[in-house]
């Protein structure tokens, strides 16, 4: 399998993890196998909670505002990212994150709004810059670790002021950076660990171990390390694209985003074919504060994930 199938696979693989899962967020454990017991039966993409069937969320939504970014601006432009996070979270999208809410609503600059926010709030390691990560994780891939680990990072602190969110995405970055190149990212995971800020790098060392299981978490999904750690489990345990996506909805909780990392990294893992086209065909993600791009689908998503490696 080629660098551009397992590009595309993370791509299309995150988005299609945020629709699938999306339906089930807030609900108990177990709930996607429940209504759909045998695997393969269809109509899986079955919208519910206010999403139609295949309608990514404000996961991919911001995921792609990034994106664009990266690709119409040739490279990081932080204050451009920022601008169109402000214009997307002003023009009224179904969800938004309170955390995100909050800074986009700042008056302050884009270098200073999520690091006020956390200052006077004390609490910023919410899942929210995890979750629009795999684009970027593409797109700096060929940089190698430092480069990919460094612009995560900076990316997640546009919006999330504590250093747990920015660490445990410049993780993700350099998980599916190997996965992009064939190698193993749980292999990958000790070096990994070894690149992150001492001061974060117990609480990962803890949801990224072999023996860690969802149900161990001593926080909520939502929040960024056992949303990580969930996903990593996912696909540690299972052998495919879609049992990974069948394990991490059927945890429960903040099941889009789940789902949506644990799209993004076995996507990279098992590359696009894995993903099946019963999920693909209906996939369609919304774009509020786009002037270019109104409804994102299977197609653009290919061609987007193009110009993320060629640039």
């Amino acid at each position: 399998m080629d660098h551009s199938a397992r590009a595309a696979g993370a791509v299309v693989g995150s988005a299609v993890g945020d629709a699938l899962g999306a339906p089930f967020e807030f609900g108990p454990a177990g709930a996607f196998s429940a209504r759909f017991p045998k695997p393969g039966a269809g109509d899986e993409m079955c919208g519910g909670g206010g999403w139609e069937p295949g309608e990514g969320t404000d996961d991919t939504q911001m995921a792609l505002h990034v994106a664009y970014s990266l690709v119409e601006r040739g490279g990081l432009d932080l204050p451009d990212i920022y601008k169109r996070f402000k214009r997307w979270a002003k023009a009224d999208p179904k969800d938004i994150g309170l955390q995100t809410l909050s800074v986009l609503s700042s008056f302050r600059s884009w270098d200073k709004a999520a690091a006020h926010h956390f200052k006077t709030s004390l609490r910023a390691a919410g899942n929210g810059s995890l979750m629009r990560a795999t684009p970027s994780a593409v797109h700096f891939a060929a940089q190698g670790r430092a480069a990919t680990m460094d612009a995560a990072r900076r990316i997640a602190a546009l919006t999330h002021g504590d250093p747990a969110a920015w660490e445990g995405t410049a993780i993700f970055h350099e998980l599916v950076r190997v996965a992009l190149d064939g190698g193993d990212p749980l292999a990958a995971i000790p070096d990994a660990l070894d690149a992150v800020d001492p001061g974060q790098r117990d609480r990962y060392v803890t949801v990224l171990a072999e023996d860690w299981h969802p149900s161990q978490a001593t926080e909520f999904n939502g929040a960024v390390w056992p949303c990580l750690g969930s996903a990593v489990w996912a696909l540690r345990t299972t052998s495919g694209y879609e049992g990974a996506l069948r394990a991490a909805i059927d945890l429960g909780g903040d099941t889009d985003t789940v789902a949506a990392v644990t799209g993004g990294l076995a996507g990279a893992v098992y590359g696009l074919a894995a993903i099946p086209e019963r999920w693909t065909a209906p996939l369609y993600v919304p774009l509020p504060g786009s002037r270019d791009h109104e409804v994102v689908r299977l197609d653009d998503l290919m061609v987007l994930t193009r110009r993320l490696l060629s640039g």
